[in-house]
């Protein structure tokens, strides 16, 4: 992901489907809320963490707050608090990641595992009444990654350069009308 800080705001833009975020900077939610995809975001510093919070997420059909198919209700509460550490600060949850992922990294990213420099780090809380008993946490922890952004498939640019070839695409020898 990349993030983008301005005076007021803070967008993110993440990797894989060109998802863009807009977290609003030092103020509250308003009053009332219009559930949308990303919810609500406000963001304010502590420090030299940047703290996330979210409420407003969009109940669907098949709510789930992961991959992993977690549900939520229009309850949901989510404060994320991102910031760059050390290698050693993080070197006890990136094993444990390592050893119980498959696939730690996913997604096409590519790390140097001997890498120890700055890491971000993000550790969020989630909290929902209707679902859970009780809030719940995770950390996840964000290597530098070694390949450029990608260019994403499109009719303009066809080009997987992920696969090192051209998407295939509908052609026609002849106009349709």
């Amino acid at each position: 992901m990349q993030f983008l800080p301005s005076k007021d705001h803070v967008t993110m833009v993440y990797r894989q489907g060109n998802e863009t975020r807009y977290i609003r900077m030092n103020q509250p939610h308003p009053a009332s809320v219009k559930p949308s995809w990303y919810g609500d975001s406000v963001g304010r510093y502590e420090g030299d963490t940047l703290v996330i919070d979210t409420v407003g997420m969009k109940v669907g059909p098949y709510p789930m707050v992961d991959m992993y198919g977690t549900p939520f209700t229009e309850k949901l509460h989510v404060v994320e608090r991102y910031r760059l550490v050390d290698y050693d600060e993080a070197k006890d949850e990136i094993d444990r990641n390592f050893k119980e992922n498959t696939n730690p990294m996913g997604n096409g990213a590519d790390i140097d595992r001997n890498y120890r420099g700055k890491m971000l780090q993000l550790h969020f809380t989630v909290e929902d009444d209707n679902v859970f008993t009780t809030p719940w946490t995770a950390t996840i922890t964000y290597w530098p990654n070694l390949v450029d952004w990608p260019e994403q498939i499109c009719a303009e640019n066809p080009r997987e350069y992920y696969n090192n070839k051209d998407t295939d695409l509908p052609v026609s020898d002849k106009p349709d009308f």
